[in-house]
Order: C-alpha cells, then sequence, then structure tokens
C-alpha cells in the first residue's frame, strides 16, 4: 500500500510529510534533510504480513536521530526493527558505536534506544517491525545483538529469509500462511538476537537455536540442492547433530527426510523446465543441476509424482506446445537421476 509520495506535495510541506509518515506522531524523532537540488523527495509503501508491519521507502538523504528524551516518549507498543539497505551510503549510530551499512548488512533498532540512522545522497530500505512484547528480547540484549549480528551462524540465514519476504509482500499479506509466516519469521530473528548477544552456546540461546534446527537445516537443504554430495551425515555435520537426531528432527514433523530431499528436487527441476529462460538447457542438464545422478531414475521419479516425463511437461507448460521438444538428446530422463546424497 502506497503510504507517500512527496511528488504529489508542495515542496514547502514535504519535511513535515515526511516526518509524518516516517516516524508516526507517537513516535517522536529529529528528522533533517540534505537539500538537493531537485528537493526533498520520497515514496513510501507498507503491508501487513501476519503480525508483522513491512515499510520500504526510496528517497533523498536525511538523518533521523532518537535521543533518550525521545525514547522517554515512546508509543505504548514498541517496536524492534530490522532492515535492509538497496542502496545508497547508509550510516548509523547505536551505543556510542559508528559503522556504514551495505546491501549485505542486516540493520537492527530497538525503538526504546537512543540511535542515529540515515543516508547521503539518494537511497533506499525494507525494514520489518516486530512487536517487542511478542519478540520478547530485552533491550540491551537487541543492542548489544545488533552491534555484532555477523558473530551469529543465523546471519546469512536469516538475510535470505528477509530477502525471500520482500520479493513479494503483496502475495505474502493475502496468503493464509500469513500468520504462520509471521511466527516463523519472529522466532528466526528471536534466536538471530540471542546468538549473536550471547554465542550460540549459551543457555539462554539453545533453546531458541533447537527450534528453529528444522528451518535452518530445510535452508541449508535448498540452497545445496544442486550439490550430488548432499547426504544426510553431510547435514547432520553442517548443523552439529548426529544422523540419528536429524531423522528424528523430520519424523517429528511427520515428514521422511529422503522423501523431503526427492521432493525439493523434483519441484526445482519441474520450476526449471516450466521456465523459459531454461530452453537452452537439455533435461539432461536441468536434472544435473537439480541433483539427481541416474537419468533414467529421474525420469521415473518425475512420471510418478506429476503424470507425465519430464519433456512432456515441458511442452505443455502452460498449456502451450513449445514446438521444441527438450533438445531430443536425453530422452526423458537426461542425466540427472538418483536422488543425490541424501536422497537415496
Amino acid at each position: 500500500m502506497l503510504l507517500l509520495d512527496l511528488a504529489t506535495v508542495p515542496p514547502r510541506e514535504r519535511a513535515e510529510a515526511f516526518h509524518h509518515s516516517l516516524t508516526d506522531s507517537s513516535v517522536p524523532n529529529d528528522v533533517l534533510h540534505d537539500e538537493p537540488d531537485s528537493g526533498i523527495h520520497a515514496r513510501m509503501e507498507g503491508w501487513r504480513v501476519g503480525g508483522l508491519d513491512l515499510f520500504a521507502t526510496r528517497n533523498s538523504g536525511f538523518q533521523v536521530r532518537r535521543t533518550e528524551r525521545h525514547v522517554r516518549h515512546h508509543r505504548s507498543h514498541p517496536v524492534v526493527s530490522v532492515s535492509l539497505q538497496l542502496y545508497g551510503a547508509h550510516r548509523a549510530e547505536v551505543a556510542d558505536r559508528r559503522y556504514l551499512l551495505g546491501p549485505d548488512d542486516l540493520c537492527v533498532f530497538h525503538e526504546l534506544s537512543p540511535r542515529l540512522y540515515g543516508w547521503s545522497g539518494d537511497g533506499a530500505s525494507q525494514a520489518m517491525m516486530f512487536d517487542m512484547e511478542r519478540l520478547g528480547v530485552p533491550v540491551d540484549v537487541v543492542v548489544k545483538a545488533s552491534l555484532r549480528l555477523r558473530a551469529s551462524p543465523l546471519h546469512d540465514l536469516f538475510l535470505q529469509h528477509l530477502r525471500g519476504v520482500w520479493r513479494d509482500p503483496d502475495r505474502l499479506a493475502a496468503d493464509p500462511g500469513a500468520d504462520a509466516l509471521a511466527s516463523a519469521t519472529t522466532d528466526l530473528f528471536r534466536a538471530l538476537l540471542l546468538s549473536a548477544a550471547y554465542g550460540e552456546e549459551a543457555p539462554t540461546v539453545r533453546p531458541a537455536m533447537d527450534d528453529t534446527l528444522l528451518t535452518r537445516v530445510m535452508a541449508y537443504a535448498r540452497r545445496h540442492l544442486a550439490d550430488r554430495e548432499l547426504t544426510p551425515e553431510r547435514i547432520a555435520a553442517e548443523h552439529a547433530v548426529s544422523v540419528r537426531g536429524l531423522y528424528l528432527l523430520f519424523s517429528q514433523e511427520g515428514r521422511s527426510l529422503e522423501q523431503w530431499l526427492i521432493t525439493e528436487r523434483l519441484e526445482k527441476a519441474r520450476g526449471m523446465l516450466a521456465a523459459s529462460r531454461y530452453d537452452r538447457l537439455t533435461v539432461a542438464a536441468v536434472s544435473a543441476r537439480c541433483g539427481f545422478r541416474s537419468p533414467s531414475h529421474f525420469s521415473r521419479r518425475f512420471q510418478a509424482a506429476y503424470g507425465m516425463a519430464p519433456s512432456e511437461w515441458r511442452r505443455h507448460r502452460d498449456g502451450i506446445a513449445d514446438g521444441g521438444g527438450d533438445g531430443g538428446t536425453d530422452g526423458d530422463g537426461g542425466v540427472a537421476g538418483g536422488d543425490g546424497g541424501a536422497g537415496g
């Protein structure tokens, strides 16, 4: 939903409109603007995904400062925000520590802590807000974690998760699973903060790490589906659990590790076969990129799962025959075959 477009606001009113839309009247801040020749400009959008508020802005240079005085006049339900920096020279200051932020950095602020944030020139960011009570992490822990997020092994996982949420917030907001997504995202964010603040082996962190283990295992496996050596032993070793514990983790959720991996690989292959940008690849090449070893086994699995051969699926994707077949060199199996390491 569009919250603000300063192009529709008279120039003399833009600073006030920006301040109101950025912070809400119940969250006091000091806001200073660069004065580019083109004037102050901004476009802000917002979404509600389950219990999470998402906010995106693209605007000219600014600086927002929250002092101890501001903190004393916070809203009734303070929030913790985590943001991604899309472009621009972003800078922040928390607990007397100044740092710069790039596109691979997460920026975390607690509303009840003083801070400074902004950028020079044009910039853009995407922020997600968590209710402080629902998150359940004290202010001092959030501040401590915000200064050492990369020390946590969960940093990259949460970064990729956040980017995934931002790919299509409109669709996610309307999805029946939005509440479950919000809950899972909150749990993962909590684990990141505790891990960064204390170290993953600390007693206060271990429960959160355990609660997110399945999510972390699945994310890791999906990133390595093309690897034919993705075995249960390797997955278990990467997450410091036994192979037996790994199987138990999946069985407690009513899943089979091997079957889940096969399904993920098949879904990836089906998506590639349905996408025109992969037309130059034979069915064999597609299946290999999805971690299968045996061409015949891939073909049998695909037929059993979707009721047609891989080449047939490619020809009839979207109900339109492409006339080009699948290159004619791989039959239906291509080269990919087996279930790759962990799949069989």
